[in-house]
């Protein structure tokens, strides 16, 4: 049982809720790599269990490292990232510009990096083990990270989401992580902040994130984007295996997720970091040919059957009315029927 599981699962949901988010943070720190200190996961459980709130959480890691004398500074990374991620991802608001990334960079490193926030003015490079250990993606030259980031995020803005099939918003969204993150805006910390900045973006549009593709396969996801990113002698970019992640995140499918099938080149040794895989069954919704609002009602009603309409348009972040047509939708196409009658019944996906 991973850390935290006991509250997943037998928890208050105030209480699933926060250990689902300290599970994601601390999952994100593998990408760097980085672990947490015990004292951090004593801090988490205190603050999962409701005995302090984030911002007495996020102190108390501050004075642990005012006040120690020897401390790991890999340690204090993690656990100083770790908690500003779980503030943000318990926060309802999100704004989707460039003032939007740069204030997740600069709130998830605060404390961590002086340059927390900043656009970086140096150029990068970096050796993937994907990629053989020897050859890096081609991030973004320094001088036009601003005009990238905003001509990116315009698209986006341009793209129209409604009444399209899946696989067509799958593919999109796919496309748009990637060339964001190689962008590589910031000196360090890229891929945690646009993971941040991705489930808070798929939040604000009512998907229902299954957050544990993060908490367990953050190494698949930064070695995915760096697939879909890099160009070399015939190796073309793809967003395969950014699309495997994002259909196991968005239509809470079990696609296997091995960091091995995407290695370039020569054999190459086991990365120390994960490589794990999912044998369990498909979603029940994973080949509908479905809109990005009817896909997320399907998500509510997988979780909890018996959710009300109300409680769906709280967690999807739309309105009842809306709602009710969505679901009224799907019982006309033959893809969810109400058992039991409307007072004491249930939702159930029979298609």
């Amino acid at each position: 049982m991973s850390e935290f599981d006991e509250y997943i699962v037998h928890g208050e949901p105030g209480q699933k809720e926060k250990a689902d988010a300290w599970q994601t943070a601390i999952g994100l720190q593998d990408v760097d790599g980085l672990k947490v200190s015990t004292y951090l996961l004593d801090t988490a459980r205190q603050h999962i269990e409701g005995d302090i709130s984030i911002d007495e959480a996020r102190d108390r890691i501050k004075a642990y490292y005012e006040t120690k004398s020897e401390h790991d500074a890999v340690d204090e990374e993690g656990d100083k990232a770790s908690v500003n991620i779980v503030k943000i991802l318990n926060e309802p608001s999100f704004a989707f510009s460039l003032v939007g990334l740069t204030s997740i960079h600069r709130r998830i490193f605060e404390g961590v990096f002086k340059f927390a926030g900043q656009l970086r003015q140096v150029e990068l490079s970096k050796k993937e083990w994907v990629l053989g250990g020897n050859a890096s993606v081609s991030y973004q030259p320094a001088i036009d990270l601003r005009e990238a980031i905003e001509y990116d995020l315009s698209w986006e803005k341009e793209f129209d989401y409604s009444n399209r099939p899946m696989a067509e918003i799958i593919k999109h969204l796919s496309q748009f992580i990637a060339d964001l993150w190689q962008i590589h805006p910031f000196r360090e910390g890229n891929t945690r902040t646009t993971a941040v900045f991705l489930i808070k973006y798929l939040r604000s549009m009512g998907i229902p994130v299954t957050n544990d593709m993060f908490k367990e396969h953050s190494w698949y996801f930064r070695n995915a984007l760096v697939r879909a990113s890099y160009k070399g002698l015939n190796i073309a970019p793809t967003t395969e295996f950014v699309e495997r992640f994002l259909r196991n995140v968005i239509l809470g499918e079990k696609n296997e997720l091995r960091n091995r099938d995407m290695l370039v080149g020569a054999s190459l040794p086991t990365p120390a970091i994960q490589s794990v895989t999912e044998d369990s069954p498909k979603s029940n919704i994973c080949s509908l040919d479905c809109t990005l609002e009817e896909t997320a009602i399907l998500r509510c009603i997988e979780s909890n059957p018996k959710m009300t309409q109300k409680e769906m348009a709280s967690t999807i972040r739309k309105s009842e009315r809306t709602v009710k047509t969505i679901t009224s939708s799907l019982v006309e196409k033959g893809i969810i029927v109400r058992r039991n009658g409307r007072r004491n019944g249930w939702w159930e996906i029979i298609k």
